[in-house]
């Protein structure tokens, strides 16, 4: 890390400039995993619907 790294806690100042950005500048939120989820649960519906005919 850099020596002029200056924490935005710092000082009063510095908190409230942190604060104020623009919300273009912040980083960007992480996709959801909703559809990840869903998607796993899927497949493992359908794996054990084809167990359940094989062995059936």
């Amino acid at each position: 890390m850099s020596e002029n790294y200056r924490d935005p806690s710092g000082n009063t100042e510095q908190f409230r400039a942190f604060v104020h950005t623009p919300e273009g500048t912040a980083p960007e939120a992480a996709p959801s995993r909703l559809p990840l989820i869903v998607g796993a649960a899927v497949v493992v519906l359908l794996v054990a619907v084809v167990a359940w005919l094989a062995l059936g």
